[in-house]
Formats: C-alpha cells, sequence, structure tokens
C-alpha cells in the first residue's frame, strides 16, 4: 500500500459501481480519496469501507451539471485534504430516449452536461494544481458508445463520450510534457447501475456476463499507480462473451415516439409489426 500513498485523488461517480470500485482500489494504495456523486448516503457508505480497512476518503456531495459548485469542489479538496494528482472522471448518465428522432432538448443536454462538460469543468479546475506540482494523472471512463455508436447508448451518450475520448487525447497531447498523464477508458457492457436506465433493462444471467465494475476499478488504478514515466493512452475492456443485443436496439429504435408513428410496433398497417 504505497505506490500512491500521500495523493489526493476525486473520483466522480464515487457512489457506486465502476467508481466505488476505483475509490477502494487507489485508497488501498495509500491515495487519500474523495468521492463525488449526487447522492450523499451511498457516497458516505464507501468512504466508511475505505476507512474501516486503514484507507482515507472524503464524502462530497456536487452536481455536475454546476460548474460552480465544480470548481467549489477543487478549491475545497485543495484547502481541506491537499493538491489534487489525481482526477477519475467516472459520473455518467445517459438519456431516457435513444433515437435522435424522438430526443427532446432538456434530456440531450443533461446527458451532454454530465458526460462531457463536466469533466471540462474539472480538467479546467485541477490542472494549474498539477502544472504547479509537475505532473498528474487524469483518467476519463468513457464508452465503447464512443467509437461504436448506435441505439443501445443512444446519440447524446455517444457523442458524449466521443467528445471526452477526444479531450483526454488533447490534453495528453498538449501536456504530456509538464508531467499530465492523460487517459481513456471505454469499457463495453459493464455491469453496474446505469443498466437499470436502459429501456429493456438487461436480466440477470445477463448482466454476469457483462464486465465487472471492479475490472475496470483494477485498470484506473494500474493507469494511476504506473511510474510518471509511462502513460496508458487509451484502454479497452470489452466483456469476453458477446450478447444478442438486437432486441434493446429495436426496442431502443421506438422509445419515444409519438403515438401512432409509422413503423412503430403495434402500429396498424405496419408491415410485420403487430
Amino acid at each position: 500500500m504505497s505506490a500512491l500513498r500521500g495523493q489526493v485523488a476525486i473520483v466522480t461517480g464515487g457512489g457506486s459501481g465502476i467508481g466505488r470500485s476505483a475509490a477502494l482500489h487507489l485508497a488501498r494504495e495509500g491515495a487519500q480519496v474523495v468521492l463525488v456523486g449526487r447522492r450523499r448516503e451511498p457516497l458516505e457508505a464507501v468512504a466508511s469501507e475505505i476507512e474501516r480497512t486503514g484507507g482515507h476518503a472524503r464524502a462530497r456531495v456536487a452536481d455536475l451539471t454546476d460548474r460552480k459548485q465544480l470548481q467549489e469542489l477543487v478549491e475545497w479538496t485543495t484547502r481541506e485534504v491537499g493538491a489534487v494528482r489525481i482526477l477519475v472522471n467516472n459520473a455518467g448518465a445517459s438519456s431516457q430516449v435513444r433515437n435522435i428522432r424522438w430526443i427532446e432538448s432538456g434530456d440531450w443536454d443533461t446527458a451532454i452536461e454530465v458526460n462531457l462538460n463536466a469533466v471540462y469543468v474539472l480538467v479546467q479546475a485541477v490542472l494549474p494544481g498539477m502544472l504547479a506540482a509537475g505532473g498528474g494523472t487524469i483518467v476519463t471512463v468513457s464508452s465503447l458508445a464512443a467509437v461504436r455508436p448506435g441505439l443501445l447508448g443512444g446519440a447524446p451518450y455517444g457523442a458524449a463520450k466521443a467528445g471526452v475520448q477526444n479531450l483526454m487525447k488533447y490534453l495528453y497531447a498538449t501536456f504530456r510534457n509538464d508531467g499530465i498523464r492523460a487517459t481513456t477508458i471505454l469499457p463495453g457492457e459493464v455491469n453496474t447501475p446505469i443498466m437499470d436506465t436502459r429501456v429493456r433493462p438487461p436480466s440477470a444471467d445477463e448482466r454476469a456476463a457483462m464486465v465487472d465494475p471492479d475490472d475496470v476499478g483494477r485498470a484506473i488504478l494500474l493507469c494511476c499507480a504506473l511510474p510518471a514515466r509511462a502513460t496508458i493512452e487509451e484502454l479497452v475492456i470489452s466483456p469476453t462473451h458477446a450478447r444478442d443485443q438486437g432486441p434493446d436496439t429495436e426496442i431502443s429504435r421506438w422509445m419515444g415516439a409519438p403515438a401512432g408513428t409509422p413503423g412503430t410496433p403495434g402500429t396498424p398497417g405496419t408491415p410485420g409489426k403487430s
């Protein structure tokens, strides 16, 4: 428990799933972790779990769509815990409707705010301190939806995840000689609570075959704990076994469509539909 001793890490979406796993692994290696999310109770539960095993963690509630709150988060962390050396942009949100034909502007905007704009705000906030310290590590959890876009993830989710992939590449190209490591992790389907937001939540058997949050948490630790001379620029993590996503895709195609839209299942006169 020494590779990250004394380093301060911010982990967004730290109350569950990938964020929780990443926080546990970082803390075991000595990092002081600040867990960020919308709900205090799960954040404090993870912080207590870390503290019980001899680690150090703090819980901090913040709305990732609020620029001022994110800036204040970094200011508070620097003042109360220490200069941020690790940033894990993990929090994510998908739109309720996946087909761009039916997505309303509020649904689109929220997905872009959480998945892309929050990353920009936090990177901008931690970068001066990292540069002053001579280096830092920024890991952003994107998605395979960034490179394999479609109805399963939805239009705004895929667009935002592609955006952060590009942003991390920009960050590394621009600041690598200043000691800044920027990594994009692109997971396939991961068994996290976000699966509950799918138009057809996967079954227990389907979830069991997905990537586990701990698999991604271990990858995040690897990216952060490598010697400063080495950077993992991009890492793809996929389930070994492929599942049939056709039915989910077809449901997503029509989710949110106005009643009576031609082609919608159940619409009279639609070929092949009943």
